[in-house]
């Protein structure tokens, strides 16, 4: 792929990211240095969504990636985003009080939810596992869809049942799984990372989840928890 081309669709995947609404090529003229005019974005538009990158959800509407998109963006184009010295502290005093009572368990994932706004947050060590964040998963654009919140529920149900087999993967890194490989659906994304002590991080949301920010809190706890300072 041309870099023009990987410049255009990590915009539009960011962007999709951020608002949830389909992205337009007079507003990336308008708010990113593109070095291009309305109708060669268009152009390019055409190119990403011929090589199925992106879709176009209706006649007059932007483009939005599909999840052949969402995965090169994943594996070709997405830096994680750094925490803040804020952040990174808050971390730290949790995990420094989580080696590992059920109270102490609940906590790192709180914690950890009051950084994710866009998903459902699973923390799971041996036989404990704590999960928070689903209202909020819920409240997103995507899940306006009855049958959607319907699916989304009936896994979180089963939720122990997808720990259990993730727990076969190897994990030493963050890990996401979206469309078709994500335990939770076709329409949805994860993050999981396991770390060395047997802690299973796991992120469920839409298939437009903050990944560079979830695989920076992922790497985060991880060192945190493992003392790995």
């Amino acid at each position: 792929m041309k870099d023009a081309l990987k410049e255009l669709l990590k915009i539009v995947v960011e962007e999709v990211i951020t608002t949830g609404e389909p992205v337009g090529s007079q507003y990336l003229v308008e708010e990113h240095d593109l070095d291009a005019s309305s109708a060669t974005i268009r152009n390019w538009f055409a190119i990403l969504e011929e090589e199925g990158y992106l879709s176009q959800p209706h006649a007059s509407a932007g483009r939005v990636p599909t999840e052949k998109g969402y995965r090169f963006y994943l594996q070709e184009l997405m830096k994680e985003r750094a925490l803040q010295r804020q952040e990174m502290e808050r971390l730290r005093r949790a995990a420094s009080d989580s080696h590992f009572s059920s109270d102490e368990l609940r906590f790192v994932a709180k914690t950890l939810s009051d950084f994710v706004q866009d998903a459902l947050v699973v923390v799971s060590r041996h036989s404990e596992t704590h999960a928070t964040g689903l209202s909020r998963v819920l409240s997103q654009p995507e899940f306006a869809d009855r049958d959607r919140v319907t699916r989304f529920s009936d896994m979180f149900d089963r939720v122990d049942e997808t720990l259990e087999e993730l727990r076969e993967m190897p994990m030493g890194q963050p890990t996401a799984l979206i469309g078709k490989d994500c335990p939770f659906g076709e329409d949805c994304g994860s993050v999981f990372l396991q770390c060395p002590d047997g802690t299973l991080l796991s992120f469920f949301g839409s298939i437009r989840m903050d990944y560079p920010r979830h695989f920076a809190l992922m790497r985060t706890a991880q060192r945190f928890l493992t003392d790995e300072e």
